[in-house]
């Protein structure tokens, strides 16, 4: 008996465009054919892009899915992709609800389907709002393997699909994911598949979605382990790619069909060939296993790939950002200018009586490092009449210059179309040290779940691979080596508003990713006084970050969709000692 050759599917779907990516899949299965795979396998709702939120309530929406399902294996009944079997996740619905689906595909016939099971609840996710959860299995019979399906959360639950695919005792697993990226997420993926083909005693592949949409980014990281648990190959992250392997199976595994782990186990045959005998079991990989990135490398091809896509798939063709000379949009320019190419990125100088000549200069020295189209438009009249006219001081006339250079960018934004990125990092938006429609005004933040201390991590890790590549620096080393300053009044340092970003970042991590309240970070070692400055500091910036852009998710808890906190809140962590 021939091996089967698998194929995972890496694709970047868009939200939505049902017909585009309908037609993407369709190509890429014809690529696949041509390597020649009996089965290729897309991530979970690859159809229709995911997540996709309340469109799931829409039945027109929920209508064109399916259709273009069918639309798909009617493009699939040709004979040179006849054979193939196709694995790819999509919406679908009965009297019960929106279903998170996976179909089988086949000789211009979807065969078989599947509805996800475990819908996740916690996090980005919110399945349970959109979903009504399966019941039942589906093993599917293809040249002479028995192959069974999980979606996604279902791999991650213990018990459940695995348990009742293991006691039906398939062949092969494959798990259509879009598994969002996070920092360190790589190697918990890593165990928890080799986990699961343990416990099923079978090879296990598992296929992400790669691309970004909205403030996440799925970062591909396909693999397939044997039954032992053993990394066999592995897809390269953040790109579209289509992972070969071949696999010779013993077969003829699967029992009757029946109930087990209190799942209902159905069965399909797909090509009509006996069982073979059993043979050595055997899994050669026809795709180089790629190598797993360092976590700088990671985040910044996470923050690439989320910018890309949300400028491309917006109808973006250009971008627009203040260059201030510091490194926080330093670090957006940089990632500009990977994403779309220099030519595609308008930075604006936009000095006031406060700005320091080194600031004016360090951003015409980025400029010049990146390549990228730059251009000075001083704002120093544009806060005279303000200032003059409403006669403000103090913390109203330094806002008004974040605000003069918040329309500035604007006004460019509407004249030429380009999309507007804000610049502030994680760090400050959690303490609430921007300008609202200032600093904080734009399209995209791409650096908004990046903490201050990661953003002069990422600069030094760029340019040093630069300088490893024979390439220009992008990044002006006195951006990275100065004191940090917004200088909206003479000498202001963010110190002076702040403590040091190193001490900050610790507490935040502790207080917004982990939630610790006040006695927790105490006795973690923090002073009461500094714990108390930043919880409140934090509190009461909430209403910003309601209106801030979405930015690229790299962390475990983002602002936003993980973290959704009321605007109108009187609880205040402090000293328990204290009256409240």
């Amino acid at each position: 008996m021939p091996p089967l050759r698998l194929v995972l599917a890496q694709v970047n779907p868009c939200v939505g465009d049902v017909a585009g990516n309908t037609t993407m899949i369709a190509s890429r299965c014809r690529e696949a054919a041509a390597a020649g795979a009996h089965l290729v396998v897309f991530g979970e709702m690859a159809l229709t892009g995911y997540p996709v939120e309340d469109l799931a309530m829409r039945e027109s929406f929920v209508a064109g899915s399916v259709h273009a399902l069918q639309t798909l294996a009617a493009a699939l009944a040709h004979d040179d992709v006849r054979e193939l079997a196709v694995v790819v996740g999509y919406l679908d619905s009965d009297t019960h609800g929106p279903r998170n689906a996976v179909a089988v595909v086949h000789r211009g016939w979807v065969v078989a389907r599947q509805f996800k099971h475990h819908l996740p609840n916690y996090g980005v996710f919110d399945e349970r709002r959109y979903f009504i959860p399966g019941t039942t299995l589906t093993v599917f019979r293809h040249c002479g393997l028995e192959i069974g399906m999980v979606i996604c959360e279902d791999l991650w639950q213990v018990g459940g699909p695995i348990a009742a695919l293991a006691q039906a005792g398939v062949d092969l697993v494959v798990a259509p994911n879009a598994s969002p990226y996070e920092r360190d997420k790589d190697d918990t993926r890593l165990a928890l598949v080799a986990r699961r083909a343990i416990e099923v005693g079978v090879p296990l592949a598992y296929v992400n979605l790669v691309g970004g949409q909205d403030e996440l980014v799925f970062d591909g990281d396909s693999r397939v382990v044997d039954g032992r648990g053993e990394l066999l190959v592995r897809a390269a992250q953040f790109t579209e790619q289509l992972l070969v392997v071949d696999l010779e199976l013993p077969g003829g595994s699967a029992r009757a069909v029946g109930r087990y782990a209190g799942l209902d186990v159905g069965r399909v045959v797909l090509t009509n060939e006996a069982a073979p005998a059993c043979s050595p079991v055997l899994l050669v990989p026809r795709t180089p296993r790629a190598e797993p990135l360092s976590e700088q490398a990671e985040v910044w091809n996470a923050l690439v790939i989320g910018l890309r896509d949300y400028t491309r798939k917006n109808g973006f063709r250009s971008v627009v950002l203040g260059l201030s000379g510091g490194i926080d949009s330093a670090v957006c320019a940089a990632l500009a200018v990977d994403a779309l190419g220099a030519d595609a990125v308008y930075g604006v100088s936009m000095p006031s009586p406060y700005s320091s000549a080194h600031s004016r200069s360090d951003a015409a020295e980025l400029a010049e490092r990146t390549g990228l189209h730059y251009q000075v438009q001083p704002i120093g009249d544009m806060v005279e009449v303000f200032v003059r006219q409403l006669g403000l001081s103090g913390t109203a006339e330094e806002n008004v210059q974040a605000r003069c250079r918040g329309v500035t960018l604007m006004a460019l934004s509407n004249q030429y179309g380009h999309l507007v990125l804000a610049t502030g990092n994680k760090s400050e938006l959690a303490v609430g040290y921007s300008t609202i429609y200032g600093d904080a005004v734009g399209g995209f933040a791409p650096i908004k779940d990046v903490p201050k201390t990661a953003v002069w991590a990422l600069a030094r890790w760029r340019n040093a691979m630069a300088e490893k590549r024979g390439q220009t620096p992008p990044i002006p080393p006195r951006s990275i080596s100065k004191p940090p300053s917004a200088e909206l009044r003479p000498g202001q340092l963010d110190a002076d508003s702040l403590p040091d970003y190193l001490l900050l970042d610790k507490v935040l991590d502790d207080y917004v990713e982990g939630d610790r309240g006040f006695g927790d970070l105490v006795a973690a070692g923090f002073a009461p006084e500094l714990v108390e400055r930043i919880v409140q500091l934090v509190d009461a910036a909430e209403y910003k970050r309601r209106q801030y852009p979405p930015g690229t998710k790299i962390t475990l808890k983002a602002f936003g969709r993980d973290r959704r906190l009321p605007i109108t809140n009187r609880w205040r962590e402090r000293d328990p000692s204290r009256t409240r």
